[in-house]
């Protein structure tokens, strides 16, 4: 599917526009953050740019405010970033920002609303029951061994745990707990792990992903060499373009705009079983949407910047008067 452009077409000052790169913050996932946000201010800069670094803390409406920014560039994983929280911020202080908005974003982080969102978009997702730290122990499987216990508000694989045996659930459980007060145990998926990039309206070329483990776990995330990457996917096309379909219809079912990574195990007779949405995937030149732009012909400066413009073009705020022209 290609990209379709906005008959109207913007064209920015950029000599006249600050871009807050808002990054760091205070979850499980900040020194990612902070990769992702170092690498897309060093990209928004050699496009041209006037870029401002921010570290985002508990008094980061005062820094915003200080900062004068025209346009916010969201480089934040996980709570309090990725959630909706910083976004409904943004939207009080009437400052356009990149990526999906309040609603999306805090469905797409919980894991339980967004499989009971892919279920009634009739999107193939693995069975699951979700558990809250005043229910009943669970002593046992309902899907048999191997099983997935996972937090139902993590990203980066942070809490996750392949149970192999009913000697490991409980300590898998009690760990989840640690990270969300609501957990999921899920049925594991033999196969492969695939994902696709979600970018404007197209579903970028897929990324298989071979971690060298077996899991992909944040080890095998974020460890250089400990995980293979193949883009395009060796997979038919066929399958490819399914693949593809269900991210997109992932992606607009749960409302979000802009960019997504959407998450996908790839069974053994090969049927897709989608895992989650991303709604701030990294954002290195190594990470995996931008690989999978780069095969579709955009390079990383290239990426970051129509992503930005993509929130600038959207017109939330009058901070931009003077300094967009609109033909």
């Amino acid at each position: 599917m290609k990209m379709t452009d906005n008959p109207k077409k913007a064209h920015f000052h950029k000599d006249k526009l600050k871009v807050g790169v808002l990054m760091g913050g205070w979850s499980d996932e900040r020194e990612i953050s902070l990769k992702t946000g170092k690498a897309v201010a060093h990209a928004l800069k050699v496009r041209g740019w006037q870029v401002i670094e921010i570290d985002v803390d508990r008094n980061v409406w005062e820094t915003i405010r200080a900062a004068g920014i025209d346009v916010a560039f969201l480089a934040l994983h996980g709570c309090f970033g990725e959630d909706g929280t910083i976004q409904g911020m943004l939207e009080m202080m009437g400052i356009p920002y990149t990526g999906s908005g309040v609603l999306a974003s805090s469905l797409a982080i919980d894991k339980i609303f967004t499989k009971i969102i892919l279920r009634s978009f009739q999107v193939p997702t693995p069975p699951f029951v979700d558990l809250e730290e005043n229910d009943q122990v669970m002593d046992h499987s309902p899907f048999g061994y191997p099983v997935v216990v996972k937090p139902s508000s993590q990203g980066s694989t942070i809490g996750i745990h392949i149970v192999m045996s009913k000697s490991e659930l409980g300590p898998a459980i009690s760990d989840a707990f640690r990270y969300a007060q609501r957990i999921l145990i899920e049925e594991f998926i033999p196969g492969r792990e695939v994902t696709v990039g979600i970018l404007g309206t197209e579903a970028l070329p897929i990324v298989e992903i071979k971690p060298r483990s077996g899991f992909y776990d944040f080890h095998a995330k974020y460890s250089h060499g400990e995980t293979e990457y193949l883009c395009p996917a060796p997979i038919d096309d066929g399958l490819s373009n399914t693949i593809q379909e269900f991210g997109l219809k992932a992606h607009y079912a749960l409302g979000c705009r802009d960019l997504s990574r959407v998450d996908f195990r790839l069974r053994e007779d090969g049927k897709p079983f989608c895992l989650e949405i991303n709604t701030i995937p990294g954002m290195t030149d190594t990470s995996l949407l931008p690989k999978a732009a780069k095969v579709r012909g955009l390079d990383f400066p290239e990426l970051v910047e129509r992503i930005l413009i993509m929130g600038l073009s959207r017109g939330q705020s009058k901070v931009t008067q003077g300094k967009v022209m609109v033909s």
